[in-house]
């Protein structure tokens, strides 16, 4: 089954950005985490069988490859390091 998030939309949006920026340093934050519930929840659906549930395996680490560039990119133009 494909992700109900519209074409084109990417979890780094300027809202996204502001939670991840503002968060403690131990706290964890995903913006794909509606991806990542929905993929569990098929599994629970259809009783652990993975098969059955890799649209939305896809749609997760679509989701968390478009987290990782977009966040790559915004310290890019930042102008930080990942070491700073």
């Amino acid at each position: 089954m494909a992700s109900t998030d519209a074409p084109g939309e990417t979890p780094w949006d300027p809202e996204t950005s502001k939670k991840f920026e503002s968060k403690r340093p131990g706290e964890y934050f995903d913006p794909c985490q509606e991806a990542a519930s929905r993929s569990l929840r098929c599994l629970h659906r259809n009783g652990g069988d993975r098969e059955l549930c890799t649209d939305y395996f896809q749609a997760y680490r679509d989701c968390k490859q478009q987290w990782v560039t977009a966040r790559r990119e915004a310290k890019r133009k930042e102008g930080k390091s990942w070491f700073s």
